[in-house]
């Protein structure tokens, strides 16, 4: 039996190499984790859940124009994908106010946002993945002025696609977030994963703060059904 080399290990996914370095495979956990890490359990099935969530939603987009680093699902927890040096930074798109938009400014949770809301945190767990502003971007050199540019115009394009997208799911995408990396020709590529563990999604048959909740709020908050939220959305994702 062949054992694989492991590049990376996160909270959610394995990293393992190939014989292509510009080939990896992406292994899903079952593993969940919350407020940075600090609330850790299981979800029976996430892992297949999102590996199937995620590789349906890259080749959507592809589809629309937008390059990812999705090749190929290849097992029920596993996908193919171009290996990438990812940018340390988390772009967020919101909706609907929700989670630390709420907490931060007292907007009421489920306020419409006039227009979507993109925002830029530093990928860093040892500081808490801080939201930045421009001038902080410009200070810690994390991308180019032009880099920036480019990532919120994609990120526009991805939330008005997944927009239309979960609404043919009737889910509503309250907020999601997005990681992009460079690949060996230096294009900038859509990475890592869409899922409920990174995009908040509400049921739109339901009214109810809590009964709604399709995503991983379910854990942080303990509201329970959290396997079956995250079955129910690959299920309704999978049909479109």
């Amino acid at each position: 039996m062949t054992v694989r080399q492991k590049l990376y290990e996160g909270k959610a996914k394995i990293l393992y190499a190939t014989d292509d370095p510009d080939v990896l495979v992406t292994y899903f956990k079952d593993d969940a984790t919350a407020f940075n890490a600090q609330k850790r359990g299981s979800i029976e099935g996430k892992g297949a859940f999102n590996c199937a969530i995620s590789s349906h939603l890259f080749k959507q987009l592809a589809a629309s124009g937008i390059p990812t680093h999705f090749i190929a699902q290849t097992s029920v927890n596993e996908m193919q994908v171009r290996a990438v040096t990812i940018l340390p930074l988390e772009v967020v798109v919101r909706n609907i106010a929700a989670g630390s938009l709420c907490q931060q400014t007292g907007l009421p949770l489920g306020t419409d946002l006039p227009q979507p809301l993109v925002e830029f945190y530093y990928k860093n767990d040892a500081l808490g993945d801080p939201l930045l502003t421009d001038d902080r971007l410009q200070l810690l050199q994390l991308a180019t002025p032009a880099q920036v540019e480019h990532l919120r115009a994609m990120a526009l394009k991805i939330n008005d696609l997944l927009k239309v997208f979960f609404a043919q799911c009737d889910i509503t995408l309250v907020d999601f977030k997005l990681e992009f990396g460079f690949d060996r020709t230096q294009q900038l590529l859509l990475a890592d994963e869409i899922s409920p563990d990174t995009c908040r999604l509400w049921n739109q048959a339901s009214d109810d703060p809590e009964q709604r909740v399709l995503d991983k709020d379910r854990f942080r908050h303990d509201l329970g059904n959290v396997e079956s939220a995250y079955r129910q959305v690959m299920e309704r994702v999978l049909k479109v």
